[in-house]
């Protein structure tokens, strides 16, 4: 019978962990993690996501602190303001929220993050160091991914895994990170040969290319573990459903387990946010990090 991993109620448990951790930093060290939120512009998902981010960060028992700039603001502004945003003590974690305005670079604004304050895992030090395999911030969607591969299986060592999706944001930092739990990997993309029969090689089986229900049971394992990343909105019988890159339904027939879309990876985003938060601060402070939060 096929294993369904609710990323709603794991991201629960995480939560959990972050909310017990940071209340004993507060008791015991007078410490309170910190997480600055950039906004720029007035794009509707964006907003949403902000406010989610404020509602969960303030729930686990952080400080949040909101920056909420209009979408003409100019470059030098947002710089300054993430520059004395690294400067202040109180902040352990920043977040620009992407996408940005056109007229504005992300990589500059990014890049001019503290890299031990860089939450998002996105800077070009941290990037560096997850590919050589030093510690670093991850980004919070890989790890997640990572979190409910661990609790499901245990050691992943020497499993074959297949990342399909080259992204510097979910492909390409997942792919290191199972490297990094000794797995044999793959990186397949849209000019891969015989996608199918690649996939049909992984005991793990990761989506995150984009595309709504590519990946068809055909393309997977016996037994395999998928973990689809996709959110996908797609119009049937005339109302938007969210769907991921892995068509449900034919794949959970054959796959050993598999997260659902919505309710699998998303929820996970945000609890790893929340998790990577407390670790900078941790970090920040010269105290031990939370077990079973990092990479």
């Amino acid at each position: 019978m096929t294993t369904i991993i609710d990323g709603k109620v794991f991201a629960a448990r995480v939560r959990g962990q972050v909310q017990a951790h940071v209340a004993r930093l507060r008791e015991e060290h007078a410490i309170t993690p910190g997480l600055a939120v950039v906004l720029v512009g007035e794009d509707p998902a964006s907003q949403v996501y902000v406010r989610n981010k404020h509602a969960s960060t303030v729930e686990v028992g952080m400080a949040s602190f909101e920056h909420r700039l209009a979408a003409d603001t100019g470059e030098a502004d947002l710089l300054a303001l993430v520059r004395r945003l690294n400067a202040d003590p109180a902040v352990h974690g920043i977040l620009v929220q992407l996408p940005l305005p056109g007229h504005l670079n992300a990589e500059l604004i990014i890049n001019t993050i503290d890299p031990a304050k860089d939450v998002d895992g996105f800077h070009i030090s941290n990037v560096g160091l997850l590919g050589t395999g030093q510690k670093s911030m991850v980004p919070c969607t890989p790890l997640g991914c990572l979190m409910m591969l661990r609790d499901h299986h245990g050691s992943l060592s020497g499993m074959n895994a297949v990342v399909v999706g080259r992204s510097n944001i979910v492909g390409k930092p997942m792919a290191q990170l199972l490297l990094g739990d000794s797995c044999t990997v793959t990186i397949a993309h849209s000019r891969t040969k015989d996608l199918a029969a690649v996939c049909r090689a992984a005991d793990i089986l990761v989506a995150a290319v984009g595309r709504a229900e590519m990946i068809t049971g055909d393309f997977v394992k016996p037994g395999a573990t998928v973990i689809d990343v996709g959110i996908n909105r797609v119009e049937r019988d005339g109302k938007t459903r969210l769907v991921g890159d892995v068509e449900f339904a034919s794949a959970a027939a054959v796959a050993g387990a598999i997260t659902p879309v919505p309710g699998g990876v998303g929820p996970m985003t945000i609890a790893c946010l929340l998790a990577n938060t407390l670790t900078a601060c941790c970090r920040a402070n010269g105290l031990a990090e939370p077990e079973g939060l990092t990479a």
